[in-house]
């Protein structure tokens, strides 16, 4: 059984989402996948192609980049959410220049009232150099920073490398 929050984190092209989906798949219950991506490019569309595929059609996808809550309010207890993934959803509240502060208060407030368990994946930023340049160097900090929060709250974390899931807090179910 998963806890209500599970966090997967992992470096880029680390293996997280699909050690998430699997996570999911083993919980049980009808899968509903929160995609936080948004496709500005044909690199992106064919990724976004890529692990729409390999989810196949058992997974309900509900499209929130900016704002999960709406949806995260419509799950039952019986269903169990893939949120992925918290780093594109950071990125596009960074971008669009919002109120980053209000917008993780409104995620944490969804995720915490959410009836059914949620895995979150999220990009590990902190194993890289310090950017070169203003943005970049927001993003990481911003990334930390919730990742940590993220961890806090969560019953699970586990962080994927090569694939390979190695548990930082909890147990698996």
């Amino acid at each position: 059984m998963l806890p209500s929050l599970t966090l997967v984190l992992g470096g880029a092209a680390s293996g997280k989402s699909a050690y998430a989906e699997r996570l999911v798949i083993a919980h049980g219950g009808a899968r509903v996948y929160l995609a936080t991506a948004e496709a500005h490019d044909a690199e992106m569309r064919a990724k976004l192609d890529r692990h729409r595929a390999r989810r196949g059609p058992d997974w309900r996808t509900i499209e929130a980049p900016r704002d999960p809550g709406p949806a995260l309010g419509q799950v039952g207890p019986e269903d169990v959410v893939l949120l992925d993934c918290a780093t594109m959803w950071l990125s596009n509240h960074l971008l669009d220049e919002g109120d980053l502060t209000q917008a993780e208060v409104a995620l944490f407030h969804a995720l915490d009232t959410c009836a059914a368990p949620v895995v979150v994946v999220s990009n590990e930023v902190g194993l890289s150099v310090v950017p070169d340049n203003a943005l970049a160097r927001r993003f990481q900090n911003a990334q930390g920073a919730l990742n940590q929060h993220l961890a806090a709250r969560a019953g699970l974390v586990v962080n994927v490398i090569a694939g390979l899931p190695q548990v930082l807090k909890g147990a698996l179910p």
